[in-house]
């Protein structure tokens, strides 16, 4: 999400400790619990589990699915190909808690981050005083330019489009009992103008940002933790069903819930800022979040029934294949499960259970209302991150790796993240096991600056010959592809700096987009698969 970059902010994503080489790493105090000290101490003891003859020293050399089917690899004629945005990355600024970040970021000065791309540093955005105030406010001028955006996308070949509201923006006052017309309005343009470019709307409620009155307090809470805050997303989201719902048939209630509170009430990256002490501590905002996609799941599905139409709703999750740093080492392989569990799967399981129990910690809530609560399951995929964890520093929790700096052969975008295509199908072989529900990929990109793109092209193929063999080879129903994203945008705490976009930005010349080569090579995908010509010119390592 995860991040910090942002897009998936950066996507740092759930680390209790995080390193971006073998120099940097920053602790962030989050506790590991006592079982896993007594499951890793269990595995010393048993079997000889710490003897590298068990699993190897090293970590397989694998890195992409091998495959014997011939080329082209073709998708299905129905298959959503699309790119995806947030709305506070793209539109301009509206009375958001982000907004107010931004503003406070400038007075203030706070522009600094880590000594590394996607490190960031709390209560501050990397080098957002180097933009102008024009581009502070209208980010990429998507307000103005969503039309002409649409029809080149089109020309692509594209078929969907995801992009998420702006609560505040359709809310700005806590009074209000009704949505601010002009942003109906706003919106409403939105989903005409993409559908007249034959680009079905995948619409996101929630993608991190909230209107600014949400964080007022009330009776000693502010934002989620409020009394009145279920009643406040409920307005929203019956305005939303009622009047954009019958042009919309596919939702995403909430966008990477894990990466929100990790980086909002841990790290305090995100507004609200907060580092509270320890998982335990934020499980009650991981619960009431699933409330809120509950509500959001009766609301537009009752109102849908009511019409007569039919509707696909679910959220999206953050992944990343989370290996063991030393392959052979038996508590870097329990910690890389534990985190793989924790951050990924205990949401998508609550959904199935109705209970929320958060992994190796003594909460478990029965939330009403939310067994069975998705159509789908949203699957947002960044990459490879290691795990590692020594017993002497157990108590301060696993160090993630974003890559390893001594494998000369490995692939890291510009924020550091180490490509690993293999682990996407994993991914989505794991949740295809697990939930047996249609998967849509919501997200998958990254950060590549160049022109050519080339890291960006090796990327696409390769990732995308992964959802052909996991859809093709392991049977898997898999309905769409949405790559992240289709501009340079602002992407959170790392500002304006990482580049995801398949059309770059210039922010220096009146928000003037230019489509990379990459984009070129989506489109060729889309039409035609992935040729053996493609694959060859562009597979890299793989």
């Amino acid at each position: 999400m995860i991040f910090v970059t942002p897009a998936k902010m950066a996507m740092n994503d759930f680390c209790w400790r995080e390193t971006h080489s073998s120099e940097g790493s920053r602790e962030t105090g989050i506790s590991v619990m006592r079982t896993l000290f007594v499951l890793a101490l269990a595995a010393l003891i048993s079997a000889g589990l710490f003897t590298p003859w068990m699993f190897g020293e090293t970590r397989g050399a694998q890195t992409a699915s091998s495959l014997d089917a011939p080329f082209p690899l073709v998708f299905p004629d129905d298959f959503d190909w699309g790119v995806a945005v947030a709305a506070q990355h793209v539109e301009h600024q509206q009375p958001s808690d982000w907004t107010a970040f931004e503003r406070r970021v400038i007075r203030e000065s706070k522009t600094g981050t880590g000594d590394q791309p996607g490190q960031a540093k709390p209560g501050h955005i990397r080098d957002l005083d180097q933009y102008s105030a024009e581009v502070r406010q209208k980010k990429v001028d998507f307000d103005n330019r969503y039309k002409s955006d649409f029809a080149e996308l089109a020309k692509l070949g594209l078929n969907s489009y995801r992009f998420s509201l702006s609560w505040a923006r359709l809310f700005p006052r806590e009074d209000m009992t009704e949505p601010d017309p002009a942003g109906v309005a706003f919106y409403r343009d939105v989903i005409a103008a993409a559908k007249a470019n034959g680009l079905k709307p995948h619409v996101s409620l929630f993608h991190f940002s909230t209107p600014e009155w949400f964080w007022e307090e009330r009776d000693g809470q502010r934002g989620w933790e409020r009394g009145d805050a279920l009643s406040h997303w409920a307005r929203y989201v019956e305005a939303v069903s009622t009047l954009l719902g019958p042009e919309i048939n596919h939702w995403c209630t909430l966008n990477e819930p894990m990466v929100y509170v990790l980086w909002g009430y841990i790290e305090g990256i995100f507004p609200p800022l907060e580092q509270r002490a320890s998982p335990i501590d934020v499980a009650p905002v991981v619960a009431q979040l699933l409330r809120a996609h509950a509500d959001a799941y009766r609301i537009l599905h009752a109102d849908a029934e009511a019409r007569g139409q039919s509707i696909s709703v679910g959220l999206t999750q953050h992944t990343r294949a989370f290996e063991p740093w030393r392959n052979w080492h038996p508590v870097d392989r329990l910690a890389a499960g534990f985190v793989q569990q924790a951050f990924i799967w205990d949401v998508f399981d609550a959904i199935e259970s109705g209970t929320y129990a958060m992994t190796d910690t003594d909460f478990n809530v029965v939330i009403d209302g939310l067994e069975g609560t998705q159509d789908y399951v949203g699957i947002n995929y960044y990459g490879r991150f290691y795990v590692q964890m020594d017993i002497d520093a157990m108590a301060a929790g696993p160090v993630t790796h974003t890559h390893d700096p001594s494998d000369p052969d490995e692939l890291t975008s510009d924020l550091g993240w180490a490509l690993y295509p293999i682990g996407f199908s994993a991914i989505l072989e794991e949740a295809w096991q697990r939930y047996q529900k249609p998967i849509q990929i919501l997200e998958n990109g990254i950060a590549d600056a160049a022109q050519p793109d080339s890291l960006r092209q090796t990327f696409l193929v390769s990732h995308l010959r992964e959802v052909w063999h996991a859809m093709n080879t392991l049977g898997i129903d898999i309905q769409g592809y949405f790559h992240w994203s289709h501009l340079d945008n602002f992407e959170w705490a790392e500002g304006f700096g990482p580049r995801f976009g398949l059309f770059a930005v210039d922010y220096d010349n009146d928000f003037t987009r230019t489509p990379r080569d990459s984009a070129g090579v989506y489109a060729e995908i889309i039409e035609a698969g992935i040729s053996e010509e493609l694959w060859e010119a562009n597979r890299g390592p793989f």
